[in-house]
């Protein structure tokens, strides 16, 4: 059985003899399988990095999930039901001949989005639920267009919802602003979860350290690893022009555990029933400081502020 290289820590010294440390040499390309021995002596190029052709492939899926959010967006008022939401994001994708990343994800992922309402942390299944009014329901979309993924998620207010609920969802739009905001070509992905950390700690709101943000391209997840939180093992990783990732902080009204549902596997719950928000961007480092690949046209934008109004164009 060959040894996996990717045992080595981020600030070991290289396995080829460089001398660098790995983060710097030849982490990325084993990550990808793209480093053997055997071709030591080939031209190499980070796949993490992508050219100016695949940062615009990444830039086309990202403007079609952020137009698929804003179709969405009418919808979800009281009285739908998840499932609807689910099909109607099928509907909008296959019409367009695009693909739904998550439908059979890792085999077993039933739907073509997740909807995620109330105490629902992430990768809710959509189903029979009828969203009424209060609720909040975070939605989460990939769409895969020639190739490239798109990839963002938002929490919507359904009908009138609680001071405290706003609150909730204020906080987790700043922190992902914020969290953009605080990074730069060669910034630390650390920098990140500080962040986020930072503005859900003044509010005495709590930050979900189970799951976190990812590489995306032409995979689905990928490096490097993007925690929430002050992570310092993957918080080490340097976030170069041409990589691209997701910011997406899930903040809890009350502890930051979460349970996984054993009977489907996939429906993450707090701990404590309290409520949690959730907002993402698919973000690429450009050399002049990162871009944001999934604003959608009748979202809410950098310093939106939340009120028991709808969003509208």
């Amino acid at each position: 059985m060959k040894e996996t290289r990717q045992k080595l820590g981020p600030n070991d010294v290289c396995w080829c003899g460089s001398g660098k440390k790995y983060k710097k040499c030849h982490l990325s390309a084993d990550a990808h399988g793209a480093s053997t021995p055997e071709a030591e002596t080939a031209p190499k190029r980070d796949p993490l990095l992508l050219n100016e052709p695949e940062r615009n492939g990444m830039r086309k899926a990202g403007a079609t999930n952020a137009e698929l959010m804003d179709y969405l967006r009418d919808f979800i008022v009281p009285g739908i039901t998840t499932k609807r939401i689910d099909e109607l994001v099928a509907d909008w994708t296959h019409a367009r001949g695009h693909v739904c990343a998550t439908l059979n994800y890792r085999g077993s992922y039933p739907a073509h989005c997740c909807t995620s309402p109330n105490h629902v942390v992430c990768h809710g299944i959509p189903g029979s639920y009828v969203l009424k009014e209060g609720d909040i329901v975070n939605v989460d979309l990939t769409t895969i267009v020639d190739g490239w993924h798109g990839d963002q998620s938002e929490t919507f207010l359904v009908g009138q919802v609680s001071e405290e609920t706003l609150r909730l969802v204020q906080c987790t739009f700043d922190a992902m602003w914020l969290a953009i905001d605080a990074i730069k070509p060669y910034s630390k992905v650390i920098e990140i979860g500080q962040a986020i950390k930072r503005h859900a700690s003044r509010l005495e709101l709590s930050v979900v350290e189970d799951y976190q943000g990812h590489g995306i391209g032409r995979k689905f997840h990928q490096r490097p690893h993007i925690p929430h939180f002050p992570d310092r093992y993957h918080g080490q990783q340097i976030l170069e022009p041409g990589m691209c990732f997701t910011i997406e902080p899930m903040i809890n009204q009350g502890t930051k555990r979460t349970v996984l549902d054993r009977k489907d596997g996939w429906t993450v719950y707090t701990a404590d029933g309290k409520l949690s928000a959730q907002f993402e961007h698919t973000i690429l480092m450009t050399e002049k400081g990162p871009e944001v690949l999934t604003q959608p046209k009748r979202g809410p934008a950098r310093g939106h502020k939340f009120t028991n109004q709808a969003v509208t164009a």
